[in-house]
């Protein structure tokens, strides 16, 4: 699969800018939401319901904005949309500096709001210019790639953010994530691909953002066919474990700090954090690395991989729940990560199948928006729980049991109704 990956990236010049996009932008996010909920905690006397307030706003303003998103990216540029949403959130992150004490926090939180406007407009263009850069042999391999490339800069940028704020403080790390914006939208700019969506439509009008009914041929279409309606929900199903959010950062503040001389209990508690992030990463990386090979363009492969996916991350957050030392900690997550990431790049890649180019930025919207309430709803709720006294561990299992439902409903999918 190395091979193929390193095949795309050479050969075809628009997927390997996306792709260098991605890697410097996902970077610095990384390194960003590690810095964002540690300065919560500390500022908030470790709350934990102050991160999933802050998990809540990077997610769920996807779910409103989304049916607008998708329309929007149905109409114009989406190559521009891109753009847009980069140089817009290289000024939001920037905002993070002005936080320097307690009385300050209220301002993290209008910010967040900010930068997933930017997420919402920005990830459906993402999934849906995938195949006009790529052959149609190609789309699980670059789904797959980009996954990976997602996954290996959570490790990364996990580890290396908890030794970057430790070494250079927080607003290193916020420079830096703002800087890659900015990276990311040059090299989107230097992309040349045609965009057949926009052929022979009116130019936007600001009348048109009140016109739901594009929002509304939006639904039926995706009403229109039962595989495409059921591969919707499959982020939905895994957006419960948006509560690893809220959750890992208190493991490591109140569980598996890293004890090590000349530590304190903050830097200690910001590296267990990154630890436990970083195998997040790893584990998510894994994943498809190990199934899409497996699966290669079959269809009845990759609505089988889902099913194993949802049973992954059932079983590593039950894994979690038991274990008793960091290292077990981390490899209960690295499990229920690489079922999590498998499931998001055969979804999408089925989803592609499925899919029209005219709809593409609709249903990549609504996808994304439903995965994005789940998320925030799955977030926050951790946060809740764990500031009334619910054991960390005890919360992880419940978690892991919780992922067996939409396991159940995908299984029952495919099992009364026939599957091209």
């Amino acid at each position: 699969m190395l091979a193929a990956y390193l095949k795309l990236l050479r050969h075809n010049r628009n997927f390997r800018l996306l792709w260098l996009a991605q890697v410097i932008s996902e970077m610095g996010d990384w390194f960003y939401s590690l810095a964002v909920y540690s300065l919560l905690l500390e500022l908030t006397h470790n709350r934990a319901t102050s991160v999933g307030l802050a998990v809540v706003l990077q997610v769920l303003p996807v779910t409103f904005i989304s049916p607008m998103a998708g329309a929007i990216n149905d109409r114009l540029s989406r190559k521009g949309i891109m753009i847009a949403a980069d140089v817009a959130r290289f000024f939001v992150v920037l905002g993070m500096l002005l936080v320097r004490a307690p009385g300050m926090v209220w301002l993290v939180y209008p910010l967040l709001f900010l930068e997933t406007v930017g997420v919402a407009f920005f990830e459906p263009a993402h999934s849906a210019i995938i195949p006009n850069i790529v052959e149609p042999g190609e789309i699980l391999c670059a789904n797959g790639l980009s996954s990976v490339t997602w996954s290996f800069c959570l490790a990364v940028g996990a580890s290396l953010g908890g030794v970057v704020a430790v070494l250079l403080g927080r607003d290193a790390v916020f420079i830096l994530n703002a800087l890659s914006f900015l990276g990311s939208a040059w090299l989107i700019r230097r992309m040349r691909f045609s965009e057949p969506h926009t052929e022979g439509l009116p130019p936007l009008r600001a009348h048109d953002l009140f016109d739901f009914t594009p929002i509304a041929a939006g639904f039926r279409y995706i009403r229109s066919d039962r595989n495409r309606f059921a591969t919707l929900f499959v982020k939905l199903g895994g957006g419960i474990l948006g509560a690893n959010l809220v959750l890992l950062p208190v493991l490591a503040e109140r569980v598996f700090p890293v004890h090590r001389a000349g530590l304190d209990a903050r830097r200690g508690a910001i590296l267990g954090m990154s630890l436990l992030m970083g195998a997040r990463g790893v584990g998510a990386l894994l994943g498809p690395l190990i199934a899409v090979r497996w699966a290669g363009e079959r269809q009845t492969r990759l609505r089988a991989g889902i099913a194993i996916g949802f049973l992954c991350a059932a079983a590593g957050y039950l894994w979690l729940g038991v274990s008793g030392s960091l290292a077990g900690a981390a490899l209960g997550v690295a499990l229920a990560h690489s079922g999590g990431s498998l499931n998001w790049v055969f979804s999408t890649t089925l989803l592609q199948f499925y899919t029209e180019d005219r709809f593409r930025g609709r249903v990549f919207a609504a996808e994304f928006g439903l995965c994005m309430l789940s998320i925030s709803a799955s977030g926050y709720l951790a946060g809740v729980a764990l500031d009334l006294g619910v054991n960390p561990r005890t919360f992880a299992t419940f978690l892991g049991a919780a992922m067996l439902a939409p396991a159940a409903a995908w299984v029952a999918h495919l099992f009364h109704h026939k599957h091209p």
